[in-house]
């Protein structure tokens, strides 16, 4: 390896892969100091391509590496995204429902809406009362105008797409536009110096393929990091049980049929099932623990509530696909001169699709401290490695946090999911806080919080979750403010049902007429 990082080389395609690709080279792309960027891809391992969730964050990631939205609507079957719909969660009782948008609520920053809403909204849920986008999910809006220019919206939003054609798109843009180097061949052994430090990776056909800075987006396999370095991996299924998913694409009764704007994750008898809905179909699946249910018995659990959508008939004729999760991360993600990004770092479960988004947060952070010489590439391990275990631990607190509040006690794998040994002791400690006061942006450290508090507070109180009634109140509560706030998103949400069209119009026009650019 040269003194100065210049060769960088991403071993493993899919979405992980091409993302770094992208974002790595719209960095460098008017750099004069000569950084190239090859990735390793092989040709035998195929995205799974089920349909997948993204955070608004990826209109930021797609914006700098230069994607136009109407691109990835027409190409990756996309829809928008407006947050995450529970159903079942809490008691299993057919209006048990609760939000988690992707706005923050209106007037968050300035005042205690937590507490206004339990005093004098409490028959409401609280989505519902601070945030118009509760009430244009479900009433099946887009989150922005047919006029509104690419990537800007009324509201906040991701996307649900197509995780297949997203990664072509990603692979075609890269190489024509961005002079990413693309090798589709088998990596068949790893090279090192006498230090220890990765200097190539020998392929089947091309021969020894040498760089600086190694990314592995190789998956579970993890054919660097693991494999080769054999960095440990920290399993954590004592706290996800969760070890198994199986997948199907659905297809919409009509083509005019309405395109949710939500992903809705819906309580089972042993995990939960996912509904994406793209534009020209719907992605569902259902992830649960094979310790509690066989997988013959939770297909015919995922087809019995498929049919509720589309017919029996319907859900029997779907294939389906059987996904292994391993609940856990790496000890450490940089090591050396190689980094693990996307599931070769790690994997929890979908809930929340944290997946994606860890890509790109991962990816800005090598991008903003990308090291200059070899010196400097330790510091930023160090500084990446520190972040990235406090990532993970609030990924887990965050998605345990789901379960911990449920009343269901119908099967072993609800009362063993919420059970207080299977919550992670800062979790444990932050619920006992929010008794006395609603989760504050004090409580979490880092300046780009992976789930911020407002997150938080969706899912404790669309859970059911109040404080002590015995809490003093407080001045910085300002509920004078908190209660007109309040009464604002009221007029706000009405403005925004009479100017705002559904998901399937708003998807059927930039199908045929594109959207406007900024």
């Amino acid at each position: 390896m040269s003194e100065s990082i210049k060769k960088i080389i991403i071993v493993g395609g899919g979405t992980a892969g091409w993302l770094a690709a992208g974002l790595l080279a719209a960095e460098f792309r008017h750099n004069e100091a000569g950084v190239s960027i090859t990735l390793i891809e092989s040709p035998d391992v195929n995205t799974i391509g089920v349909g997948e969730g993204t955070w608004p964050s990826m209109r930021a990631t797609l914006r700098k590496i230069g994607i136009s939205e109407t691109d990835l609507i027409r190409e990756c079957f996309a829809s928008f995204k407006q947050g995450s719909k529970f159903v079942g969660w809490k008691t299993g009782a057919a209006d048990d429902i609760y939000h988690h948008p992707f706005s923050i609520p209106h007037g968050y920053a300035e005042c205690n809406l937590a507490a206004a809403w339990q005093a004098q909204f409490a028959d409401r849920p609280f989505a519902e009362v601070v945030s118009s986008q509760f009430v244009v999910a479900e009433q099946g809006c887009a989150p922005k105008q047919i006029t509104t220019p690419e990537y800007a919206g009324v509201l906040n939003y991701g996307y649900h797409l197509d995780a297949g054609k997203f990664a072509a798109l990603l692979q075609r843009h890269c190489t024509t536009a961005l002079g990413v180097i693309h090798v589709l061949d088998h990596v068949t052994q790893v090279a090192a110096d006498d230090s220890g430090d990765i200097t190539g990776v020998d392929t089947k056909a091309s021969g020894v393929i040498y760089g600086d800075l190694f990314v592995d987006c190789s998956g579970l396999s993890c054919l660097l990091l693991g494999q080769h370095f054999g960095v440990p991996f920290v399993d954590k299924k004592h706290l996800s049980l969760n070890d198994t998913a199986l997948a199907m694409q659905v297809p919409y009764p009509e083509q005019s049929s309405p395109i949710e704007s939500c992903t809705v994750a819906t309580a089972q008898s042993a995990g939960w099932t996912w509904d994406i809905g793209l534009s020209s179909r719907r992605g569902v699946g259902y992830v649960f623990s094979s310790s509690y249910l066989s997988e013959e018995k939770a297909e015919i659990e995922l087809r019995a509530h498929i049919a509720k959508s589309v017919g029996q008939s319907v859900a029997n004729s779907l294939s389906s696909k059987k996904l292994s999760i391993r609940a856990g991360h790496r000890q450490e993600f940089w090591h050396r001169n190689c980094v693990a990004v996307g599931m070769s770092a790690g994997f929890i479960e979908p809930l929340e699709a944290s997946a994606l988004a860890l890509v790109e947060l991962s990816m800005n952070m090598i991008c903003e401290e990308f090291p200059a010489d070899k010196v400097a590439m330790k510091i930023a391990a160090k500084r990446f490695n520190e972040v990235f275990s406090y990532r993970w631990d609030r990924i887990i607190d965050f998605l345990k946090l789901h379960y911990a509040l449920t009343e269901r006690n119908d099967s072993d794998y609800w009362r063993d999911m919420s059970a207080p040994e299977a919550l992670p002791e800062h979790l444990r400690e932050l619920l006992l806080l929010w008794k006395h006061r609603p989760p504050h942006r004090s409580d979490f450290i880092q300046v780009e919080e992976i789930f911020p508090s407002a997150s938080y507070q969706y899912v404790l109180y669309g859970m059911g979750f109040s404080m002590d009634a015995s809490r003093l109140p407080r001045t910085s509560d300002n509920l004078p403010m908190a209660t007109a706030r309040i009464r604002e998103t009221v007029e706000k949400t009405r403005k925004y049902l009479s100017g705002l069209p559904s998901n399937r119009a708003l998807i059927d026009h930039v199908m045929k007429h594109g959207m406007p650019l900024i």
